[in-house]
C-alpha cells in the first residue's frame, strides 16, 4: 500500500484555542488549468450574479489588534480629478490627527507615476509621522519597481491579479506563468530589503484553493527566506463578496479569510481586506473581514473610489468603536473637519444623507420626530454627535416646528454660544415663523430646506441689524 504526503500523514495537533485535536492538510498545489475557470454558475454575465450556499461554517477569529489603512490617494484618485500636492499633504495631516497617537490609521498608499504624486510622497515623508506610514502601489512590473527603489520606499503594494478573468483574459497568461511572474517581482523587492504588500485583485472571482492559497504558501516561503514582511491584501475588486454564513467561496468573505490564514499560513497581522461597494456591501464585508481574521481593513475617505467606491474610512472608525468598545485614541471630530475641507477647499459635494458627514445625517424632518427630539435628543439621535463630530443634532423646520423649533434650528445650525442664543421671544424667530406660516398657508406640504431658511434668516437679520456669525 502506498503512503502519500499530505492530509493522511499530517500531524494531529491540539488547538489551544478550543482544546480539540485537529488535522489540517498543508499541501495546496497550483492547479494549472488549461482553460479559465470563471465560475459561470455564479457569474452568468447575462443574468444577475448568484449567491449559492454549501453551509460550510468557519469560526469567528478576530485578531486582538485591528486597524485601518487608507487608499484615498491611490484608489480614491482613480475616480475623480487628481488632488494637488498641497491638498494631499493637508489630507495626510488630517489622517495623522484622526488616527491618533496609537496609529489606528496605520498606512496610506500613493501613486508614484506623476511628478505631482512623487512630490506629495516626499512632502508627506518629510512630516516625519510614524502613522500613517507612507507606502506606494505599483503594477507587477520591473519598470514600476524602479520608481519604488529611486524614492526609497520601505514598503510597496504590488498588483497581483488572481482571478482567471485577469490571468487568462487580461494578462494572457496561464496560472503558472502568472505566479512565476509575480514571485519574480516580489523577490526583486525583497532583494532590495523592501517589504511587499500583494494586492490579490479580483479575489471574489478567483480559484481560492487552485491558485490563491498555493500562491500565498509560496509568498510565505519567501517571507521566511528573507525575513521581511509580505502582506496579503484580499481585494474584492467587483464588490461580489458576501458575509452570509454558509455561502460558498469565492464569494464568502469569511471563507476567503479562513483560507488565507488557516490554509495559506498568512498571519493575522499581515492580512488586509479591500472592498468595493458595487452591491452595497463594502462596510459589512470589511467588518466581517475583521471578525474572521483580518487585522487591517483598507478604506478611502468618504468611500471615494473606482465605480461605486471603496469602504468609507469614517465608517470603519465607528465600526471599530462598536466592536472594541472605545476609539483607541482616534479623534473623530477630525472627520467633520475633513468633510468641511472637501466641501470648501476641494469642491467635492458630499451627498447630504451620507452617514456621519452629510449635512442632513443627523437632521430630523418628521414633525413627530422633531417633537421627541426637542424633548430629549437621545430619542432620535444615534449618539452624541456634538461630542464625537462637533455636529449638534438638528430639527428641520416645518409647519409643526413652532417658535421653539425655529429657535432650536437657528441656535444649532449657526452654533451660537450661550450669550448669543435666540429664544422663542426673539423678534428674529417670530419673523421667521411668520414666513414659515405663510409658506404652509399657501399649500406647501414639504419641510423647508436649509438654503431657504438661511436666505430668510439673512434677510431678517439685515432688517433687524443683527449678526449671527
Amino acid at each position: 500500500m502506498y503512503e502519500f504526503e499530505g492530509f493522511h500523514n499530517s500531524p494531529v495537533q491540539m488547538n489551544p484555542k478550543n482544546n480539540l485535536l485537529e488535522i489540517e492538510e498543508h499541501m495546496y498545489i497550483l492547479d494549472d488549468v488549461e482553460k479559465p475557470n470563471v465560475f459561470r454558475n455564479m457569474f452568468p454575465y447575462s443574468e444577475i450574479p448568484k449567491i449559492p450556499f454549501n453551509n460550510r461554517i468557519v469560526p469567528t477569529n478576530m485578531p486582538k489588534d485591528i486597524w485601518i489603512t487608507d487608499t484615498t490617494f491611490r484608489d480614491g484618485q482613480q475616480s475623480r480629478a487628481p488632488y494637488s500636492t498641497e491638498q494631499i499633504v493637508t489630507i495626510y495631516d488630517y489622517l495623522n490627527r484622526l488616527g491618533g497617537p496609537n496609529g489606528m490609521i496605520r498606512a496610506s498608499e500613493f501613486f508614484l507615476y506623476s511628478k505631482k504624486d512623487r512630490d506629495a510622497v516626499y512632502k508627506c515623508m518629510e512630516r516625519g509621522y510614524e502613522f500613517p506610514e507612507v507606502t506606494s502601489w505599483i503594477r507587477a512590473s520591473k519598470e514600476d519597481f524602479k520608481l519604488v527603489k529611486e524614492i526609497g520606499m520601505k514598503e510597496t503594494g504590488i498588483l497581483v491579479s488572481c482571478s482567471d478573468y485577469h490571468i487568462f483574459l487580461k494578462l494572457k497568461m496561464t496560472r503558472k506563468q502568472a505566479m512565476e511572474h509575480y514571485l519574480s517581482v516580489v523577490r526583486q523587492c525583497l532583494d532590495e530589503g523592501i517589504a511587499v504588500r500583494c494586492h490579490l485583485e479580483d479575489i471574489t472571482r478567483a480559484d481560492i484553493y487552485g491558485f490563491v492559497v498555493p500562491f500565498c504558501v509560496e509568498l510565505m516561503k519567501l517571507m521566511k527566506e528573507y525575513n521581511i514582511p509580505v502582506k496579503i491584501r484580499a481585494c474584492d475588486t467587483m464588490g461580489y463578496g458576501v458575509n452570509f454564513s454558509g455561502a460558498v467561496i469565492p464569494r464568502s468573505v469569511q471563507g476567503i479569510i479562513y483560507a488565507l490564514h488557516t490554509n495559506g499560513g498568512v498571519p493575522h497581522e499581515l492580512l488586509e481586506w479591500h472592498g468595493h461597494n458595487d452591491f452595497y456591501k463594502a462596510v459589512v464585508n470589511s467588518t466581517t473581514a475583521w471578525l474572521y481574521g483580518c487585522s487591517a481593513v483598507n478604506t478611502s475617505l468618504f468611500g471615494i473610489g473606482e465605480r461605486t467606491g471603496n469602504t468609507p474610512l469614517e465608517a470603519m472608525v465607528f465600526e471599530y468603536a462598536q466592536l472594541k468598545g472605545d476609539l483607541n485614541g482616534m479623534d473623530t471630530t477630525v472627520i467633520t473637519e475633513l468633510a468641511q475641507y472637501y466641501e470648501k477647499e476641494i469642491g467635492y459635494k458630499i451627498p447630504p444623507r451620507t452617514p456621519f458627514v452629510g449635512k442632513n445625517f443627523n437632521v430630523t424632518r418628521a414633525g413627530i420626530h422633531a417633537d421627541g427630539l426637542l424633548k430629549n435628543e437621545e430619542i432620535y439621535n444615534i449618539f452624541d454627535t456634538e461630542k464625537f463630530l462637533n455636529r449638534p443634532v438638528l430639527c428641520a423646520v416645518s409647519n409643526t416646528s413652532g417658535l421653539a423649533g425655529i429657535a432650536h434650528w437657528i441656535n444649532t445650525y449657526y452654533k451660537l454660544p450661550d450669550e448669543k442664543k435666540v429664544d422663542k421671544s426673539s423678534q428674529l424667530v417670530r419673523d421667521v415663523k411668520d414666513w414659515v406660516d405663510g409658506e404652509y398657508e399657501s399649500g406647501r406640504v414639504t419641510v423647508l430646506t436649509d438654503e431657504e431658511l438661511i436666505a430668510v434668516i439673512d434677510k431678517n437679520c439685515k432688517k433687524l441689524g443683527i449678526e449671527l456669525v
